[in-house]
């Protein structure tokens, strides 16, 4: 269940408890709701606060109007259960749909696994100074927009860019390096300095998450030598890898909400250390037979790849099946 998903349970709860008469409706029925990540000290795996923002108009105290709304979105597919935590945030924890539909949903989606339409219904102007640095996290925040199902136009709601700008030639680093150069730190940092960037190191992030998909694409190939071919067919063992994948749809919403490109990079970058911590796994060793286990762990290196190379994409960065 994405966060656009799980907003429209939260307002399908709304509405039922208006229509049953245990909730004063709101003079204007949001479209959406804030659904975010609970913050420290906080649990479950999404949390909201509904109950606050529609406690006034309803005439009660948040507590109240979240004892109504609780039961109803713990009733929703896909809900393990609902806490109240504070003053009425609702603390959502998803049921565990399993490690092989997230990985059948990335392999189906391909690059576009993560996109949403958190922003449908909304439009943009993305406005900057025009340096280079500037130039860049437009170009990448106007697709990371489009991702997210809103409008960017020169007639939409104005939204003005102003990073730290780069004081040395990027271009002398090649596109590539570039763009992550400018986009890989936040906004209000400097961008990254040139030394280190063309190399093939760990400490490189850019070479790490292309590396990483180039190896799940290595993977892929020589598999074939074993005529195997990708099926999930039994849960793998790889908790960290799975989790990166998981989290790639918040990852993608939350960088375009804050219009913050760097949290893509960052998330890329767990992604591929994960990956790469997983991949000796996965073809037979030795005399070993191929197996399902095999076959599932390709799944999952392809879905890997998948998510690497979709998140480049819309940094504006290419993801080589050869480095």
């Amino acid at each position: 269940m994405t966060p656009a998903d799980l907003s429209l349970t939260v307002l399908h709860a709304v509405r039922r408890a208006v229509g049953e008469g245990v909730l004063r409706a709101p003079a204007r029925m949001p479209e959406r709701v804030k659904v975010e990540r609970p913050r420290p000290g906080g649990c479950g795996d999404w949390a909201t606060n509904a109950a606050l923002q529609l406690a006034r108009e309803a005439g009660m105290e948040p507590l109240g109007v979240a004892r109504v709304l609780r039961p109803r979105i713990a009733e929703a597919d896909g809900i393990e259960h609902v806490e109240i935590t504070g003053p009425g945030f609702l603390n959502i924890t998803l049921a565990d749909r399993g490690s092989g539909a997230l990985v059948r949903e990335v392999l189906d989606r391909r690059e576009r696994y993560g996109h949403g339409d958190c922003l449908e219904g909304r439009s943009f102007h993305v406005r900057h100074p025009g340096d280079v640095r500037a130039t860049v996290m437009a170009a990448a925040v106007r697709r990371l927009l489009a991702a997210q199902g809103a409008a960017v136009h020169d007639g939409g709601e104005p939204l003005t860019l102003r990073p730290v700008p780069v004081t040395y030639d990027v271009h002398a680093l090649g596109t590539d390096a570039a763009q992550w150069a400018l986009l890989r730190p936040a906004a209000h940092d400097r961008p990254l300095a040139p030394e280190g960037l063309l190399t093939q190191s760990e400490a490189n992030g850019l070479f790490t998450v292309r590396y990483a998909h180039a190896r799940a694409a290595a993977l892929l190939r020589n598999a074939a030598q074993f005529d195997i071919a990708p099926a999930y067919e039994e849960d793998v063992d790889a908790p960290r890898l799975l989790a990166a994948l998981g989290d790639h749809p918040a990852a993608l919403e939350a960088a375009a909400r804050h219009r913050a490109p760097d949290r893509v990079a960052r998330h890329l970058e767990a992604t591929a250390d994960a990956f790469l911590a997983f991949q000796h796994t996965v073809l037979p060793f030795g005399d070993e037979k191929p197996s399902a286990a095999h076959r599932s762990r390709l799944a999952l290196a392809e879905a890997a790849g998948t998510v690497l190379a979709g998140g480049l994409a819309l940094l504006g960065i290419s993801a080589p099946d050869y480095l």
